[in-house]
């Protein structure tokens, strides 16, 4: 049970903050890429095994360390900070968890976070289900793949809102990011940073949600 409104504060990225500066993110001294709503924070990479998304920092949660098996810091609400980025982000869009089994997932979310899950869909043999954390806050997408076998789910990846993804395509260029390309959610369109980038994590851009 929550004592206050849950809410992810940040996403733990280990990584380089050099490499999320060469995207057009402002990173601060302590590894904080500010954002409205959650965040993003760069912790130093100590290997090929530490990479990628390792953890969430959520406040108005009760103490856990672990929700189905990710790193949990249970921290105490920020206040809003945002910061002048060149690549044009405004927000963390969702956040994207793969399993085996979406029951077990999206139940302890709902456990650790009193956020229930909103909607499931069927795309073939995946099964998507969505949490929102929080009023207004982050969407948590969990995707349950049948040929998902490495045990515990894990994060796989992150969305970024920008105010004009041309202009971010067209600063990154294209041995950087994916031509943008009509995306699921109605209206919106989104492009995909290339692994080649060494940011550790898929990340994607997306354009703003106007509705």
């Amino acid at each position: 049970m929550t004592t206050n409104e849950a809410r992810v504060e940040w996403l733990t990225v280990a990584g380089d903050p050099e490499t999320w500066r060469s995207i057009g993110l402002t990173v601060g001294g302590d590894g904080l890429i500010p954002l409205f709503g959650t965040g993003l924070k760069i912790a130093e990479s100590t290997g090929a095994d530490d990479a990628g998304i390792v953890g969430w920092g959520l406040s108005g949660i009760d103490p856990v360390a672990m929700i189905a098996g990710l790193p949990v810091d249970v921290v105490d609400p920020a206040p809003p900070s945002f910061a002048d980025h060149a690549l044009g982000a405004a927000e963390l869009d969702h956040v994207v968890i793969m399993t085996s089994s979406l029951e077990t997932v999206s139940g302890a979310v709902a456990d650790a976070t009193g956020c229930a899950l909103k909607r499931t869909r069927e795309l073939g043999t995946i099964t998507q289900g969505f949490h929102r954390i929080g009023r207004g806050g982050l969407i948590v997408e969990i995707v349950e793949h049948p040929d998902y076998d490495r045990g515990a789910a894990e994060f796989w990846g992150l969305v970024i809102n920008v105010d004009d993804l041309d202009a971010a395509c067209a600063l990154l260029g294209p041995e950087r990011v994916s031509e943008p390309k009509d995306a699921v959610q109605p209206g919106r369109r989104i492009a995909t940073i290339r692994s080649e980038v060494g940011l550790g994590t898929a990340v994607a851009l997306m354009t703003l949600d106007t509705r």
